[in-house]
């Protein structure tokens, strides 16, 4: 017999005073203001599933607006190691200047390739190293249910390279849009062991 836990992974909403920065690990907040996005969210999300949000406040005000949409959901956990990529002494640096830096070559879709660490940063294999543990505890412990994760972009393509077994360079290449709707079903079953079911990437809220 089969079990199977449904993971609900979305993006947090924008973030306006980030839009021309690196910013990371840095804690600034969301603009939850698209009421016809939320309301999608609660209508496609599921009611009464496990809620987690990483600890940097636009996760959570985002999953707190999900909730004010009208989805009946208990308060979110908080697990802090469901954060952001840390680009180090990167964070805060506008774009341009980012680019400048011939030390940071650029990935095609993502800031940096996934070996290139930041000073006093992390690198993209390091963000999956920490992400994959919350995973695999809460999937044990929620096991069965439908558990809905706001989080951020490099912490939904590290979900992405577990479950698809992708290299990290190659899960960079994910596009992650704010509050866009990334589904992943563990299914778990006694004599055949564990495999991920992919039934949605980057989904809309409308």
């Amino acid at each position: 017999m089969s079990t199977v836990t449904r993971w609900w992974w979305i993006r947090h909403a924008p973030v306006p005073t980030g839009r021309n920065i690196v910013y990371g690990q840095m804690d600034l907040n969301a603009d939850c203001c698209d009421d016809d996005a939320f309301k999608g969210l609660a209508q496609t999300l599921p009611s009464g599933a496990i809620l987690l949000t990483s600890d940097l406040k636009r996760t959570i005000q985002t999953a707190d607006a999900i909730r004010d949409a009208g989805l009946d959901l208990p308060q979110p956990i908080i697990e802090p190691d469901l954060r952001e990529q840390d680009f180090g002494d990167w964070q805060g640096m506008t774009h341009d200047a980012f680019t400048a830096l011939r030390k940071a070559m650029p990935h095609r879709h993502w800031r940096v390739p996934a070996l290139i660490q930041p000073p006093n940063g992390e690198t993209f294999v390091n963000l999956i190293g920490r992400v994959t543990p919350v995973i695999q505890r809460l999937s044990e412990e929620f096991s069965g249910r439908d558990i809905i994760a706001v989080t951020h972009g490099g912490t939904i393509r590290a979900a992405l390279s577990l479950a698809l077994r992708l290299d990290p360079e190659t899960a960079l290449a994910f596009a992650t849009q704010n509050l866009g709707i990334t589904r992943l079903d563990l299914i778990t079953d006694c004599s055949d062991g564990v495999a991920w079911r992919i039934c949605a990437v980057n989904q809309p809220p409308y």
